[in-house]
């Protein structure tokens, strides 16, 4: 078969501004991941070392990203602020999906009276706003890193309850499933090999959506003196101390601002092109 034959024999997807959008988010989201994993071997100073008589030197060659008002380099503090942000999205994540996508499945699969005290609980938790229940709890806690990830994290699952049980009733329903009934299989058994794995295709695509939410979250918290605290390197925690130093040392506020919004858009980018990968309605021509 000839190489132009081979060509009109492969399916081909219709080329979408959003699938290239998503393969820059991909690409983006990746290097930030990479860069934050390597921060002790790439950074060109070591983590949190004040140098006074450095302070407030604008971007050049020795400070690429210049430096703050104690001295620090920016992009070494970027480097390991990476590694806060994306440690406190990935546990909040991690801690939401399993609490609600669990609370959710056994909603979705009993039904009756067990979904609708799983699902009154989620309502009441979706009654306050997001933002404001983890000011409220971060506030009554003592700010760190591992408050900003609770906090976040008790106002994030019921959306991914609400999602999981909304999947896990349709899944329940289906022939195979009825199926294992028949032949006696256990529920929870049911529910780990049959409507589990059915479910976790609009979780994953939440999940890749909600990353740069809290991120976002997150950051604003440790803005706000109710996160991560000195000496934690936290992107959030970096705009709050340049904040006053805008208009005469821009660079102290503007890169980590910038490393939030890129990776905010690298993480919504690459959800919507999952969305779109993985939606069944999608024709291929």
């Amino acid at each position: 078969m000839s190489g132009g034959e081979l060509r009109r024999t492969l399916p081909r997807l219709p080329a979408r501004p959003t699938d290239r959008l998503a393969a820059v988010g991909a690409v983006l989201l990746a290097v930030i991941v990479l860069a934050a994993l390597l921060a002790p071997w790439i950074a060109p100073y070591p983590d949190n070392q004040p140098q006074p008589l450095r302070a407030l030197l604008p971007p050049g060659g020795a400070h690429w990203f210049g430096t703050d008002q104690v001295g620090r380099d920016v992009l070494t503090q970027l480097l390991y602020g990476a590694r806060t942000s994306l440690l406190i999205a990935a546990s909040v994540l991690a801690l939401s999906a399993t609490v609600g996508v669990t609370l959710g499945l056994v909603a979705g699969y009993a039904g009756g009276w067990l979904r609708d005290v799983i699902m009154r609980i989620t309502d009441v938790f979706l009654a306050f706003p997001a933002l404001l229940l983890a000011l409220a709890l971060a506030a009554v806690l003592q700010p760190g890193v591992t408050t900003v990830i609770m906090a976040i994290a008790v106002t994030w699952w019921p959306w991914y309850a609400r999602l999981a049980m909304s999947v896990a009733a349709s899944v329940a329903t289906r022939p195979y499933v009825d199926a294992a009934r028949c032949l006696g299989v256990p529920a929870p058994v049911i529910v780990v090999r049959h409507v589990l794995p059915n479910s976790l295709t609009p979780v994953l695509v939440q999940l890749s959506l909600d990353a740069g939410g809290v991120i976002l979250v997150a950051a604003a918290l440790s803005y706000l003196g109710l996160g991560a605290h000195e000496p934690t390197a936290e992107w959030g925690l970096m705009v709050e101390a340049g904040q006053t130093l805008f208009t005469t040392n821009w660079w102290v506020v503007t890169f980590p601002g910038l490393a939030i919004v890129l990776t905010a858009f690298a993480c919504n980018v690459l959800g919507e092109g999952l969305r779109n990968a993985l939606d069944p309605r999608r024709t291929v021509r």
